[in-house]
């Protein structure tokens, strides 16, 4: 029997890698977006909305059962401690932990009606190694950790909880900081592995953790990062 996923955040970077993954793997997939999808409109296994996760008014009603939620949307906010404003604590707070957490809360009987079903947040890197200029992402990376693992034990036995932390990865989000060669090569120089991460790295750890092969683990934070944060 198919597996129905809801992928927030399914229009760019690693949704949209997860996205086109399930789809391959023979899931259904639903998605939502605040910008209209790439995903082709005659691939009869996807149905796309769109939403601005900030106004949970506008997220659909859903009434099929869902056996998993990715929820993908995230921000790269980078700059001196001393020029943090509030509005940018807020704002990554908002869009990291809030929207997940109105996701988690709108959609949670389409859960527990789902097969072997499990709930999937994005963290960073950050979270777990000190960088410098990422305190105020770091900080909204930390508490998804920690929202991972309280939900992972409050919803078990019933629905699995689990967060992927990546590195620096080849998506919209992070255009800015690979925006010329040079920026890319030395990207690929910081990582062990030597190459920063691409979309399908981190979509195929997402779709495993989906899936029903994933159906003993839960709690776990998987860092898809090179080597970053454990190799020297």
């Amino acid at each position: 029997m198919k597996r129905t996923i809801l992928v927030v955040g399914s229009s760019h970077g690693i949704g949209s890698a997860l996205t086109k993954l399930l789809i391959s793997h023979d899931c259904n997939v639903i998605g939502i977006s605040r910008t209209h999808s790439n995903v082709p409109e005659n691939q009869q296994s996807f149905l796309s909305y769109t939403a601005d996760i900030k106004n949970p008014d506008t997220l659909p009603i859903i009434n099929e059962p869902l056996d998993g939620i990715a929820y993908c949307p995230g921000t790269i906010t980078l700059k001196p401690f001393t020029r943090i404003t509030t509005d940018d604590l807020l704002n990554d707070y908002e869009v990291n932990v809030l929207g997940a957490v109105r996701v988690a809360q709108k959609y949670l009987s389409n859960l527990k009606q789902g097969q072997s079903p499990s709930l999937l947040l994005f963290s960073s890197v950050a979270a777990q190694v000190g960088m410098p200029f990422h305190t105020s992402i770091a900080a909204a990376k930390g508490a998804v950790e920690g929202l991972a693992r309280s939900l992972a034990a409050e919803l078990a036995p019933t629905i699995r909880v689990c967060c992927i932390a990546p590195s620096l990865t080849q998506t919209p989000l992070a255009e800015k900081l690979l925006s010329t060669p040079d920026k890319v090569e030395q990207g690929n120089i910081r990582h062990p592995l030597k190459r920063i991460g691409q979309p399908a790295d981190i979509a195929e750890m997402a779709a495993f953790l989906l899936s029903e092969k994933a159906s003993w683990i839960t709690g776990e934070v998987f860092h898809v990062d090179g080597g970053l944060k454990s190799v020297r």
